[in-house]
């Protein structure tokens, strides 16, 4: 009987410290960009339901949606929000509208929701707007010091998002630096974060380089598939892939600034199922192989051939494919999953109901809440059922 008894109540004390030990765990590596230019998607609490499911606890979205920050609100999972490019000249503005943006869309639903971040503006450098180059400094400022007056800048971090536009060149990786006319803005900038301890984000895509030049590229190179792979002369480094390139790449850039132990972390990478005529390489298939392999290699934990010891994160793009994005094809065909909740092919995500054999719309959603509902009663009970045996037993 007193073993019976020290059996069970070790049962439950591992399952309650494996909780405990994963939510102090390494690093995560997998996040995923939740897109919403859409007329056909899942309501936000089903969207929870799916991301569980998933095991994916890292998501951006690209706005401040309060239904969707409502939605995610006990979940536990972490969520950088986005502050729209169309609000970087208001924010740039004045301290008052920053701390007013902050307090209505950030501080309301916290604790309960877990935002970890504030995107300001999203590929603003490079880009052709430049009137909002001059303002992104400015503004980001501005939300990290309502952040900073709120208590609020160890638990939400300011960032800002670039894309591949920003280097002059990313051949071999060690010879990328910033554009020239890119560069006055973008260091100001840098320091800035250097001095918030925030990270670099870039959006890197071995998909639109393929796409853009597929008679020069080996899309095995850019599939993370066996292939010669590159050599970099100066570093001596040899690549098997475009992504662990495109990482290092940024690295390069930074280094050459001043900024060498500043983190990058992709915040949008993936792969098009389905493009127009000329967009090279948009299939099912090169778009499976791309994120089952992604996937892998973020699951290991590893850094790049020049960071080896930082561990590579990333935030796929995207969850669903968005029906009402304008742009060529690929851009409504980059989603994991179908808005029905099934996936869009497999790369090794469970708990779904499979694409082939979908029924209903949300009966993959339902039927994976209960069982989150019954798993989650039972560990609930096996805890109160332990706490009465200690105390039975005068423990």
């Amino acid at each position: 009987m007193g073993s019976s008894l020290f059996f069970r109540f070790f049962l439950v004390f591992s399952v309650v410290c494996s909780s405990v030990s994963a939510s102090h765990s390494v690093t995560w590596t997998y996040g995923v960009n939740y897109g919403r230019i859409a007329d056909n998607l899942p309501a936000p609490e089903s969207v929870v339901t799916l991301l569980k499911a998933s095991k994916v606890n890292h998501i951006r979205i690209y706005n401040a949606d309060h239904g969707v920050l409502q939605a995610f609100k006990g979940s536990g999972i972490e969520i950088i929000i986005g502050l729209p490019n169309e609000f970087l000249t208001e924010m740039s503005m004045g301290e008052d509208r920053a701390m007013n943006w902050v307090k209505e869309n950030v501080q309301a639903f916290l604790p309960g929701t877990r935002i970890r971040g504030i995107a300001v503006g999203n590929e603003i450098l490079g880009g052709t707007t430049m009137e909002l180059w001059e303002v992104l400094l400015p503004a980001a400022k501005n939300v990290y010091t309502a952040l900073y007056r709120l208590g609020l800048h160890r638990t939400v971090e300011v960032s800002s998002p670039h894309s591949e536009a920003v280097f002059a060149n990313s051949f071999p990786p060690s010879a990328c630096i910033f554009r020239p006319d890119v560069a006055p803005f973008m260091k100001p900038l840098l320091e800035f974060f250097s001095q918030i301890g925030s990270p670099f984000y870039i959006n890197a895509y071995p998909f639109l380089a393929y796409k853009n030049d597929p008679q020069h590229i080996d899309i095995n190179y850019a599939l993370f598939k066996d292939n010669p792979g590159i050599y970099d002369a100066k570093t001596k480094l040899h690549y098997d892939n475009m992504f662990d390139a495109q990482v290092d790449a940024a690295y390069a850039a930074l280094e050459k600034a001043g900024f060498s132990k500043m983190e990058v972390i992709v915040s949008e990478t993936g792969w098009a199922s389905k493009g127009d005529p000329d967009e090279a390489g948009a299939t099912v298939k090169n778009a499976k192989t791309y994120n089952k392999n992604l996937r892998k290699r973020l699951a290991k934990k590893k850094g790049t051939p020049y960071r080896p010891h930082m561990a590579v994160r990333a935030y796929i793009f995207a969850l669903f494919n968005e029906n009402s994005k304008p742009g060529p094809t690929s851009e409504r065909n980059f989603g994991l999953f179908k808005p029905d909740g099934s996936i869009a092919y497999d790369i090794g995500f469970t708990g779904l109901v499979p694409s082939a054999a979908a029924s209903s719309s949300f009966l993959s959603f339902k039927e994976i809440a209960a069982q989150g509902w019954l798993r989650s009663s039972y560990l609930l009970v096996s805890i109160a059922s332990a706490v009465v045996l200690l105390q039975c037993l005068g423990l």
